[in-house]
């Protein structure tokens, strides 16, 4: 008696699911990632008008030192009083942006109160001046 071997198929894993798998995979990782610009790529910025640079009190400083003292046009003035002035200087000189610089150890609460009260004085923006510093920061 003879006995016929039975010719079985070897098991194959299909190549063509798994380069679709693949491709899926690709696909979300590209949708779902963000790209960081690296700092120092060159950009060209755009220009602005010189006109908007050189209205006359157009721009106003107000300075912050390191114990909380306010400081407008070289005189120190008090947060009550602080309000009137700039509404006064809004509607008289149309103030658009304000200058603040505050000193690096002042409370950041007393930054955020001075600017509060600048938007709510008509200042249309508040430009926060700081030092450049070429050192890394992590």
């Amino acid at each position: 008696m003879r006995f016929r071997k039975i010719n079985e198929e070897e098991i194959r894993l299909g190549i063509a699911p798994l380069i679709d798998i693949i491709f899926l995979l690709l696909i979300f990782f590209m949708v779902t990632s963000h790209f960081d610009v690296a700092s120092g790529v060159r950009i060209r910025l755009p220009k602005v008008d010189k006109k908007f640079f050189n209205q006359e009190g157009a721009k106003l400083t107000l300075v912050i030192n390191k114990s909380g003292g306010i400081y407008l046009k070289g005189k120190r003035v008090e947060m009550k009083i602080l309000r009137k002035r700039l509404k006064n200087l809004v509607k008289d000189k149309d103030l658009v942006h304000l200058i603040l610089q505050a000193d690096k150890d002042v409370k950041h609460g007393r930054v955020v109160q001075v600017m509060d009260l600048a938007k709510s004085a008509g200042v249309h923006s508040i430009i926060i001046a700081a030092r450049w510093k070429s050192e890394k920061v992590f």
